[in-house]
C-alpha cells in the first residue's frame, strides 16, 4: 500500500500522525524491556505475545468485513515473514538487554540495509548522494557499537544489528509484494500469524512457561501498542507529507532514549549518542533526497512494519 498525497485525504492532524506513532512505538519498546528484565520472558515469548494480538484482531477484522485471504503469493509471504519474525527476536532481545535508546536506533539500522540490499541484489543504481549517507549510516553504526562491544555486550550488539539487517531485508520482501499487487493489511496478517506460530514454536523448545498475571498488563500493552502505533503510522503515509513523515519517524528513538534515561536509568555513552545523531542524520536526509519521483516509486511500502 503506496501512501496517498496528502492532497487527496483531508485531516487536520496530517503528519502528526507519525507523533502518536513514535510515541506508541516507544511505549511498546519501554514494555518490552520492563516484560524481559522484570518477568526472565525471553525474546520467543515476547515476540509471540507481540504477534498474537496483531493476528487476532486483523484476522478478526478480516473475517468480518469478508476480506479475501487466498494469495497466489504464499512462498513469498512465508519468506517476508519468518525474515521479519527473526528481526524482531534480535531487536526486541537488543532491547532488553541494552540502553532503550541504544537498541531501538539498532532496529532503525533497516533503511541502510535496505538500501545496501537493494544495491547489491536487486542491482539498483543508487546516486552518490545516496551512497554517502549509506556509508555515514553505517559509521554512525561502529560508533553506537564501541561501547556496547567494550562493555561485555557484544551478544545483545550483534542481535540487534543482525535484526535491523534482517528487517532491512523483510522490507525488501515487502516492497516486491507490493509490487506484485498484494495489500497491506494482508502482508501484516500472513507475518502475524506465521510469527505467533514461529515464536510459539521457540519459546516452547526454549522452554515455555505461563506468564505471570502481573505480566498480563505488559503483554497487552505490547500488543496493543504495536497495533495502534502501526495504524497511526500507515495513517500518517496517507495523509501527511512524505518527507515531514518519514522524518518525525526517527522520534522513536529519541523518544526511547529519553524514556530509557529516566525510568530506566540508562546510562548513554558520549559515542552512543554521536552514533545514534548520525543514523539518524543519515536517515532523515536520505529520506528528503528520498523524494525525488523516481524514488518514491522505488521506496519500501511505508505501511507496514516487521
Amino acid at each position: 500500500m503506496n501512501p496517498q498525497p496528502s492532497v487527496s485525504v483531508k485531516d487536520p492532524i496530517g503528519s502528526a500522525w507519525m507523533v502518536a506513532a513514535a510515541l506508541l512505538f516507544t511505549l511498546m519498546n519501554l514494555w518490552v524491556q520492563e516484560a524481559g528484565r522484570r518477568f526472565a520472558f525471553g525474546s520467543g515469548e515476547l515476540v509471540f505475545w507481540r504477534m498474537l494480538f496483531s493476528a487476532l484482531v486483523l484476522g478478526a477484522w478480516a473475517v468480518l468485513c469478508k476480506k479475501p485471504l487466498e494469495t497466489p503469493h504464499i512462498r513469498a509471504h512465508l519468506s517476508r515473514s519468518l525474515s521479519g519474525t527473526l528481526a524482531m527476536f534480535g531487536i526486541f532481545y537488543a532491547v532488553v538487554h541494552l540502553p532503550l535508546g541504544t537498541g531501538v536506533t539498532l532496529s532503525y539500522t533497516s533503511s541502510l540495509f535496505l538500501a545496501l540490499f537493494s544495491l547489491l541484489v536487486l542491482k539498483e543504481r543508487i546516486r552518490t548522494a545516496d551512497g554517502l549517507l549509506l556509508v555515514s549510516g553505517f559509521g554512525g553504526v561502529v560508533l553506537l557499537l564501541q561501547p556496547s562491544l567494550r562493555g561485555g555486550q557484544e551478544w545483545a550488539a550483534l542481535a540487534g544489528l543482525g535484526g535491523g539487517a534482517l528487517a532491512g531485508w523483510a522490507y525488501m520482501q515487502v516492497r516486491e509484494l507490493s509490487l506484485l499487487g498484494e495489500p497491506a493489511w494482508r502482508v501484516v496478517l500472513y507475518f502475524s500469524l506465521v510469527g505467533t506460530l514461529f515464536s510459539a514454536l521457540w519459546a516452547w523448545l526454549a522452554g515455555w512457561r505461563l506468564p505471570p498475571v502481573q505480566s498480563l498488563p505488559y503483554l497487552a500493552g505490547i500488543g496493543a501498542a504495536a497495533l495502534a502505533a502501526q495504524l497511526a503510522m500507515t495513517h500518517a503515509y496517507r495523509v501527511g507529507r512524505k518527507f515531514t513523515v518519514s522524518a518525525l519517524a526517527y522520534l522513536t528513538v529519541v523518544f526511547s532514549s529519553l524514556a530509557g534515561m529516566f525510568w530506566q536509568g540508562d546510562r548513554i555513552d558520549v559515542m552512543e549518542w554521536m552514533g545514534m545523531a548520525v543514523i539518524v542524520t543519515s536517515g532523515i536526509l536520505a529520506a528528503w533526497y528520498g523524494k525525488r519521483p523516481d524514488a518514491a516509486e522505488k521506496q519500501k511500502d511505508k505501511g507496514t512494519s516487521i
